[in-house]
C-alpha cells in the first residue's frame, strides 16, 4: 500500500486548498483504491491560512464586526488556540472584499486588521501569527496601527498603547521586498490593486516619509528587513512598532503541523499552486513542500493551472510538473470550480502508478 501526502495551494478565484486537495484524492483512489492519502490544506500566509492551521491543529473560529478597506462594516474572523491567535489579515482587509471598480490603495486602509488584532489581545493571547497576503492595501499598516490606538491609547498616540508589551508577533509570507524603492510594496504590488502609474510613485513617497519619521520616534529603522514590503506595508508595521519575528508561511506552517513527520514512509507529495513557473523556485508555497520533501529523499509532483519554465522547474527537483487544463482550455472555462476539480482528478490519474 502505498502512503502519498496530497498538499495543494487554493488555486485562486477558483478552488480552496481543502477543495484540490479532495480532487486530487479522488483521482489517487482512482487509480489505487489501497493507497493511504493524508490531505494537508495548505497556505503561505495568504488564502486560506487561517482554515490551514484549523484543520490541523483545531482551534475556535472567533468572529466579530470590523471595517472592511473602505471602512464598512463587515464580518471578519480569527482563529483561537490556547493563547495564540492566527489572524489572515485578507479577512479584514483583502482584497477580494471589493469590486474591482473600487479598488484603490490610495485610500484603502488596513484598519479592520487592527481591530482582529485588538480583539485577540483582550482575549489574553500571548502570541499572535499573522498571514500577511492578499491585501487590498497600501497604508504601510497606518490603518492598523490607528485601530490599536484608538483601542488602547488613552492620549492617541503610540506611546501610551501598553497592552502589547507582553504579546510576541510572527508575520508569515513568502515576500521578501522591503518597504520602499523599486523592490519595494508600492511599485511591486500596488498596480495589481488598482494604483495608477503617479498613485505609485506618490504611495512610495508616502511610505517614505513614513519610515523616516518611524525610525527618528522609536530609534530603529525596519525599512528594508525582508517582509516589510508584504500586504502594502503592513509587513513593516508588524516589524518596526511590533518588534515581529518574520517567517516563511509556507515552512511556519510545516514546522507547526509536524511535516516531517507526516513524510515518514511516504511515497509521494503531491503540490500544486494556479499558475507555476520559475517564481515558484522563488520560495513559494509548493518550493517549500520540495525542500522539506527532498530531506527525505520523498519524490514530489507538482500540478497547476498553468505551466511555464517546466524544464526549470524540474530541474530543481520536482518529480513530474504536470497542467490540469488540456491544451487550449478558454480561462473562463478553467476556472470554473467543478471543472477544475475534474481537471485535477483526471491529471492524478494519468501521472501517478
Amino acid at each position: 500500500m502505498k502512503k502519498i501526502i496530497v498538499a495543494i495551494d487554493s488555486f485562486k478565484g477558483c478552488l480552496t486548498s481543502a477543495e484540490a486537495n479532495q480532487a486530487a484524492s479522488e483521482g489517487i483512489i482512482d487509480k489505487m483504491p489501497d493507497a493511504e492519502v493524508v490531505q494537508v490544506p495548505v497556505s503561505d500566509g495568504g488564502e486560506g491560512f487561517m482554515e490551514a492551521f484549523k484543520s490541523a491543529m483545531g482551534g475556535e473560529i472567533v468572529e466579530l464586526n470590523v471595517k472592511d478597506p473602505l471602512m464598512r462594516t463587515i464580518g471578519a474572523q480569527y482563529l483561537v488556540l490556547g493563547d495564540t491567535a492566527v489572524i489572515e489579515i485578507a479577512k479584514a482587509s483583502g482584497l477580494t472584499l471589493l469590486k474591482p471598480e473600487e479598488r484603490n490603495p490610495m485610500v484603502a486602509t488596513s484598519y479592520g486588521t487592527g481591530q482582529l488584532v485588538v480583539d485577540a489581545v483582550r482575549r489574553g493571547c500571548k502570541r499572535i501569527i499573522v498571514g500577511l497576503g492578499g491585501s487590498a492595501t497600501s497604508d504601510c499598516g497606518i490603518g492598523m496601527l490607528r485601530a490599536i490606538i484608538d483601542a488602547f491609547a488613552k492620549r492617541g498616540n503610540w506611546d501610551d498603547v501598553r497592552e502589547l508589551d507582553d504579546v510576541r508577533f510572527t508575520i508569515a509570507t513568502d515576500v521578501t521586498n522591503p518597504l520602499c524603492g523599486e523592490q519595494g510594496a508600492a511599485h511591486v504590488f500596488a498596480p495589481q490593486k488598482g494604483a495608477t502609474h503617479e498613485q505609485v510613485f506618490a504611495l512610495d513617497a508616502r511610505a517614505k516619509h513614513f519610515a523616516e519619521a518611524s525610525a527618528k520616534h522609536l530609534g530603529r529603522d525596519c525599512q528594508n528587513l525582508p517582509g516589510a514590503g508584504a500586504a502594502g506595508g503592513l509587513g513593516y508595521a508588524f516589524l518596526q512598532y511590533m518588534n515581529a519575528d518574520c517567517r516563511s508561511g509556507i515552512d511556519l506552517l510545516l514546522d507547526t503541523i509536524h511535516f516531517d513527520d507526516l513524510l515518514q514512509n511516504a511515497d509521494l507529495v503531491i503540490t500544486g499552486e494556479g499558475s507555476a513557473d520559475r517564481q515558484t523556485l522563488m520560495g513559494k508555497l509548493p518550493f517549500g513542500i520540495l525542500q522539506c520533501a527532498q530531506k527525505h529523499d520523498v519524490p514530489v509532483m507538482l500540478i497547476a493551472g498553468r505551466i511555464a519554465d517546466e524544464q526549470q522547474l524540474l530541474a530543481a527537483g520536482f518529480s513530474h510538473v504536470a497542467c490540469i487544463n488540456p491544451p487550449g482550455t478558454p480561462l473562463e472555462i478553467a476556472l470554473q470550480p467543478e471543472t477544475a476539480k475534474e481537471n485535477i482528478r483526471l491529471s492524478i490519474t494519468t501521472f501517478t502508478s
